[in-house]
């Protein structure tokens, strides 16, 4: 089972300034690209799953917890499933990478942290794969960080 992927990046920086980079992430599967900014800190955003599609996570600004979870049952998940925690903060220059099969629900860590996300259909696609279950559906304090 492929699990959740780190792409790591780094930056050059000179006089003139800097480069953040991902040289390793290959973007040939992307079809689209969309930006998270959650109104607040408390904002959890999630559950929201993908059975088709995957998905890849660049945090522009500030900083997330993402919280993942490998979907055992489509209609009806078992609700005691076991969360991974990811943090992902801005100055790390990876691209954390989700696969098919996962759902997942993040959190802004600091105001104004900013999301990019690649997906590998376009957006006429979404409509038949998403799946949503409430913030609270997985057990709280079931999570192991990485």
């Amino acid at each position: 089972m492929e699990g959740i992927g780190i792409i790591q990046g780094g930056i050059a920086e000179d006089h003139r300034g800097s480069i953040r980079f991902v040289n390793d992430f290959d973007a040939t599967a992307v079809k689209r690209f969309y930006i998270i900014e959650n109104k607040d800190t408390e904002t959890i955003r999630g559950w929201r799953a993908h059975r088709i599609e995957q998905r890849w996570f660049y945090v522009l600004d500030g900083a997330f917890s993402m919280k993942t979870v490998k979907i055992d049952d489509w209609n009806g998940p078992s609700r005691a499933l076991a969360v991974e925690e990811t943090m992902m903060r801005a100055g790390e220059q990876r691209v954390v990478h989700v696969p098919v099969g996962f759902g997942t629900a993040f959190q802004a860590l600091e105001p104004g942290s900013r999301l990019l996300v690649f997906a590998d259909y376009g957006i006429e696609h979404a409509k038949n794969d998403d799946y949503t279950y409430p913030a609270d559906y997985f057990i709280r304090g079931n999570a192991q960080s990485s």
